[in-house]
């Protein structure tokens, strides 16, 4: 891991100077915003330094002479000199967190928007807590640097260069003094950012790597106390924590140490600054207030450079943060569709499935040399054991996922000469594991058709034998849902689904295990509901339930990712073969 993590570092530079370079690109979104902070960060800074300076003739031509109306003046001057400074610092911070706020939202909007276009199988592939961190983690790390940092870093190299321009007016004898410790200040910096840049993209990584295991663990809470193993995944969390805590140590320890080793080469730049601006005050007759102004000057040069020290654990953060956004935003999205693709706005619903091969991983063949032909408005059943393939077929429908070779037709037409949105728009899928939104119960059954007027909503829950269950509900369709609608059972939360599949009124209809998690007096209410929305349907079925689906027009076995047989519930028992014995595993 050491090594990995070594190898990682010395790639860091480039990559980090990529990050850099898009993260300036959606800055450059409010160019006169920036115009305007820059030039309120040069007034601040010639005010910060005009001030300093005025100190050399305010002791040279009042002080020491004692004129003591000529001080009040030159203070008066000094002091309109900083309220300018300090409002346009004000200012400044004011426009800055504006610009940082603007550019988080777009970061947000790009990401989200790249999101839905990603194929499922990225989702599959990738821990859901992993992608939330990046939305709030990341982005929160993007927006603490940019708020916080990005002025004060422009602020400090700019202010490090006209105090170098001052000191060298004052006396380049100083300055080559001042400049002694500047190598080993570079030096050091170098070696420590080579040493922290890889941990702060480790601990980002670690960070989300948690926070995926926080999100499987909560979404998964029944499960671990029914069975009892709080303390194995306690003993997990112990183990990524103990790693984030270990990566994170690391990147702060190095990044920590930027601020001290500056500061004491800073402060012994300072000794050496004062015994020889001493010696040429008493030989050479350096004067009094040259000699302050240029101690002032030396404190303000270690400054910058401590400031540049200090934002440094931000923008090292901000960056590895921006590094995980970007990676999803250069994700592959979703193939487009065909030059050729055409919108199809009605269809009959015939489907084909024509010599079908598909892995997921390339050597590993899902499905082999499927052949099936479905007419319009017929019910097929897939029945076979886990991993037969019933699930993958239903993935190649609506082009979740891609076949290898073969073809799959709509009314003779291939999916590949279809547009995507066409194409989903004819289908409506209920799984096992059903999904409500948090919103009300209208809005849920709405989610199907967003444009459906609330008699289609009603009318939709009544064919599915949900309106009944709705209207007891204490404010009916207007209920609100929480947490993927646990305030109701299982078997409403299904209802919901199928409502929510007839309300799209879809020409195919995609049933993967609808009824599985339900309990037997709900599967025969949600059974009535599925059949009505069936009718006139194309309609693909996956159950391990035998009994659901004695009438469908066609029962396909598979086994193995092939289908071994077909043909209707009375002709496959007749045949004794494989679903003759699962009929039998299931009814004796």
């Amino acid at each position: 891991m050491e090594q990995e993590e070594m190898t990682t570092g010395k790639n860091m530079p480039k990559a980090a100077v990529r990050t850099l370079r898009r993260l300036v690109s959606y800055l450059a979104c409010d160019r006169p915003i920036l115009v305007g902070i820059f030039c309120l960060i040069m007034i601040g800074i010639s005010a910060d330094l005009t001030g300093s300076y005025l100190l050399r003739p305010i002791i040279n031509d009042y002080i020491l002479p004692g004129d003591l109306s000529g001080l009040v003046r030159m203070l008066t001057i000094l002091a309109g000199v900083y309220l300018a400074g300090i409002a346009a610092v004000w200012i400044r911070s004011y426009l800055l967190n504006r610009v940082a706020q603007r550019t988080v939202h777009r970061m947000r909007r790009d990401l989200f928007e790249k999101m839905e276009h990603l194929p499922i199988k990225y989702f599959d592939e990738n821990q859901h807590g992993d992608l939330m961190s990046r939305y709030t983690n990341d982005i929160d790390r993007i927006s603490d640097a940019l708020t916080d940092s990005l002025s004060d870093m422009f602020s400090s190299v700019l202010t490090l260069t006209g105090i170098f321009v001052l000191m060298l007016y004052i006396s380049p004898v100083l300055t080559l003094v001042a400049l002694i410790t500047v190598p080993l200040m570079m030096l050091s910096a170098r070696r420590i950012v080579k040493k922290s840049s890889r941990y702060f993209k480790a601990q980002q990584a670690s960070l989300g790597d948690m926070n995926g295991y926080i999100e499987e663990m909560i979404s998964g809470q029944k499960v671990v106390k029914v069975f009892g193993h709080e303390p194995q995944v306690e003993e997990g969390f112990r183990v990524k924590n103990q790693d984030l805590q270990d990566k994170s140590l690391k990147a702060q320890f190095y990044s920590g140490m930027m601020m001290p080793v500056m500061q004491n080469l800073n402060t012994l730049t300072y000794v050496f600054i004062t015994i020889v601006g001493g010696i040429l005050a008493i030989y050479r007759g350096f004067d009094i207030g040259g000699l302050a102004t240029f101690l002032q000057y030396s404190r303000q040069f270690g400054r910058p450079i401590n400031e540049l020290a200090s934002l440094y654990t931000t923008i090292q953060a901000a960056l590895a943060g921006a590094e995980r956004i970007f990676q999803v935003m250069d994700e592959e999205p979703e193939p487009a569709d065909a030059p050729d693709a055409v919108t199809i706005d009605q269809m009959k619903g015939e489907v084909a499935l024509d010599q079908v091969y598909f892995s997921y991983d390339p050597g590993k063949t899902i499905l082999k040399d499927i052949n099936l032909c479905i007419p319009a408005g017929k019910k097929i059943a897939l029945v076979g054991t886990t991993g037969a393939g019933k699930t993958t077929i239903l993935n190649m429908l609506p082009r979740f996922y891609d076949i290898e070779s073969g073809d799959i037709t709509i009314d003779d037409i291939s999916l590949y000469k279809i547009k995507r949105e066409s194409l989903r728009k004819m289908m409506a899928i209920v799984l096992q594991d059903t999904h409500l939104f948090t919103g009300t119960v209208r809005e849920n059954i709405r989610f199907g058709r967003l444009d459906a007027t609330d008699e289609e909503v009603i009318e939709a829950a009544r064919l599915t034998s949900a309106h009944s269950f709705i209207k007891r509900l204490q404010h009916g369709y207007d209920t609100m849902l929480y947490n993927d609608g646990e305030n109701l059972s299982q078997g409403q939360r299904q209802l919901l689904n199928i409502a929510r599949a007839a309300i799209a009124n879809p020409t195919i209809l995609l049933l993967d295990e609808a009824t599985s998690n339900i309990d037997t007096r709900s599967e025969i209410r949600i059974q009535k509901g599925l059949d009505r929305l069936m009718e006139g349907r194309t309609s693909f079925v996956i159950a391990h339930r035998l009994s659901t689906i004695k009438n469908a027009d066609q029962i396909v076995v598979l086994e193995y990712g092939q289908v071994i047989e077909k043909g209707t519930h009375q002709e496959l028992l007749d045949r004794k073969g494989k679903y003759y014995s699962l009929y039998k595993e299931q009814f004796g």
